[in-house]
């Protein structure tokens, strides 16, 4: 897939060179802070940090390890401020490498933390310790009717468990609605539901600065994960393509995304990630014409993935299984497939 211009040749080597970039200062009044991220292959979140009159509010938090706050702490101090001095966390989504440092922060600084009502919704199911089975025990369903082995459905429900400790749990102070401007002096900050990745994602432009913070739902390189699980909505993949139509109609000069690098052309961008899964699609179509009558598992380890399904590690096939449903749903909603309930369901061509 076609990449985009780079608005930052330092952050675009750096990524490229598998090294951290440097804290940014993006425009005046506006800083890029790379934030490392565990075990994970995208290595760090950028942080971005906009100056008000008595302090900065954040857009999204990084992981709560002592690594990833200690690297928070030593860019605000570059940038001239104090952990202390943070007045606002505006998270993207619920997703651990976003949300996880916010309760820290907030404990620390007073800060008040903004989510979507979408994600608001999920918190407590996601990361309250008393009800995660609840959770854990849904997704094994759910994997059990897309034809997982019951044995891998087990193991694979709960993959997910062990970050949960990279999360410091805590309830939005405010939810944060499609097209709300938010009270930040000096910023004309608009927020932009684009839910797909997240069922409450949000995109925040700056119409005045001619930004975009797009979190994960449009990234230079990659493409965010869009995948049927049980906190999603019916439909991720539909949700996610109106939510891309939605944001490429803003005109703005740069994208400063939540992972990989800054970059320019926004609407190309775009437009690379609808033909993405406009072939995605096709590609689904053409396994269920060549072999109906498929479970999911059975149809995603026939796709073309980053390397042969042999091996992908099982924690990766779980996502690959549920992106794959996102795929047939779509399909089927639009009557170019057909499924047949049952354990497993079974996929056919319209």
């Amino acid at each position: 897939m076609r990449t985009v211009a780079a608005a930052s040749e330092a952050q675009r080597r750096a990524w490229r060179t598998g090294g951290y970039p440097d804290v940014e200062r993006v425009r005046p009044g506006l800083w890029s802070i790379p934030v490392p991220i565990p075990i994970n292959p995208l290595r760090y979140v950028l942080v971005y940090a906009l100056e008000l009159p008595d302090g900065v509010a954040l857009i999204d938090a990084g992981w709560n390890t002592e690594e990833a706050y200690a690297a928070l702490v030593a860019g605000l101090r570059t940038a001239g401020y104090g952990i202390t001095d943070v007045r606002a966390v505006l998270v993207t989504h619920i997703h651990p490498d976003h949300y996880g440092l916010a309760g820290r922060v907030r404990e620390e600084s007073g800060a008040w933390i903004g989510l979507h009502p979408a994600d608001a919704r999920l918190v407590g199911a996601r990361y309250d310790d008393s009800r995660i089975d609840e959770l854990i025990e849904q997704e094994r369903l759910l994997l059990l009717r897309c034809g997982v082995p019951p044995l891998a459905a087990e193991e694979l429900a709960g993959a997910s468990k062990m970050i949960r400790q990279f999360v410091s749990a805590a309830a939005p102070d405010r939810e944060i609605e499609d097209g709300e401007r938010l009270d930040l002096p000096g910023w004309d900050l608009r927020a932009v539901w684009t839910p797909g990745h997240s069922p409450g994602h949000l995109c925040f432009v700056e119409p005045e600065r001619r930004l975009l913070f797009s979190g994960d739902h449009v990234l230079a390189r990659i493409t965010p994960m869009v995948a049927v699980h049980p906190q999603s909505a019916p439909n991720p993949l539909a949700d996610y393509l109106d939510a891309l139509t939605a944001v490429r109609a803003w005109d703005v000069d740069e994208v400063l995304p939540a992972h990989e690098y800054r970059f320019l052309q926004l609407a190309e961008r775009v437009d690379a990630v609808m033909a993405h899964h406009r072939e995605r699609l096709a590609e689904v179509e053409s396994v269920l014409a060549a072999a109906g009558g498929s479970s999911c598992w059975e149809i995603a380890a026939k796709l073309t993935w980053s390397r042969p399904w042999e091996e992908i590690p099982a924690f990766m096939r779980r996502g690959a299984n549920n992106e794959t449903l996102a795929h047939l749903v779509w399909l089927e909603a639009r009557g170019r497939a057909r499924r047949v309930p049952g354990e497993p369901d079974r996929w056919y061509p319209a």
